[in-house]
């Protein structure tokens, strides 16, 4: 069997200490199909020192929850692993730049929709109360350019306070009613590959669709066409060798638009996919077959 590193949240992190285990045995299990083992390792243990990665063959970043809260070491592991050479999927220079919601900013300009957004220093009550006229609308949603998981996300409506601010820059956008009412939809790529898509949708009285927070999860046999037609131009936008990439996406009343591009840490449904994952770890053993 092959051993691969796949990097895991920091051992003092007590947020994920009774999730994380349960996905790693989902990929561990996947991967077992393709004869690969998978060794766990903190990714806060690699930050200034990349010799133990560059041992293995193959390093893998999906499972690094709460690097959002440090993420100045998060951009300085990304820039040594770089640096160093550790064999890592996605490459080390993804992990950086996709762990700032800013890279949206990019797509955008590369033709890609995403939802009308302001994008701050950090946000104001100023500058709120100006984005419901903006965008015309009387409910908003502000969230930090560095999160995961909804963390630090508030909803607010027009002439409510703003509390519990984000720190720092920030992202306002008008909220999607779509996504309560029809949800996100995902779609899961491995090697480039399309393998399955998941809708996501939050449970009632909430507009949070992950799972700690009530979520529910649903295959989705076949994807529409234009969400299909979407995470084709974001793959191509980026312009990157991806092992895997989540594409996430909402159908608003005039088009499909991208909320989210997951390249480095998500949940990849694979107890939705119908092959239980084999996709994946035929991606993993084709990535270690190339010596890439």
């Amino acid at each position: 069997m092959t051993q691969i590193a796949i990097l895991t949240p920091a051992a003092d992190d007590p947020a994920y200490k009774s999730q994380w285990p349960v996905v790693l045995d989902r990929l561990a299990t996947a991967l077992d199909m393709a004869g690969v083992t998978a060794v766990p390792t903190a990714w806060t243990d690699h930050v200034t020192d990349a010799s133990r990665l560059k041992a293995f063959p193959l390093v893998l970043g999906v499972l690094t929850w709460g690097y959002y809260e440090r993420h100045p070491d998060w951009l300085a592991a990304t820039r040594l692993w770089d640096e160093a050479g550790v064999r890592i999927a996605n490459p080390a220079s993804v992990l950086g730049w996709n762990s700032d919601k800013a890279y949206l900013r990019r797509l955008e300009a590369a033709g890609v929709p995403i939802p009308a957004t302001v994008w701050t220093d950090g946000v104001t009550q100023v500058e709120v109360d100006a984005a419901f006229d903006t965008f015309g609308t009387d409910t908003l949603v502000v969230k930090p350019t560095v999160s995961g998981g909804a963390w630090k996300t508030v909803k607010i409506s027009r002439g409510e306070a703003l509390t519990d601010a984000p720190d720092g820059p920030a992202m306002i956008q008008p909220f999607l009613p779509e996504l309560v009412a029809d949800g996100e939809l995902s779609l899961l790529f491995f090697g480039g590959r399309f393998s399955h898509a998941v809708r996501k949708t939050a449970k009632a009285g909430d507009f949070r669709i992950q799972s700690q927070y009530g979520g529910t999860y649903a295959p989705v046999a076949e994807p529409p066409a234009g969400a299909v037609d979407l995470a084709a131009r974001v793959l191509a936008a980026i312009e990157k060798p991806l092992l895997y990439a989540r594409i996430d996406m909402v159908e608003t009343a005039e088009k499909w638009v991208l909320m989210e591009a997951e390249l480095v840490e998500p949940d990849f449904y694979l107890s939705q996919a119908p092959d239980g994952g084999r996709m994946f770890a035929e991606a993993v053993r084709t990535r270690l077959a190339s010596g890439a």
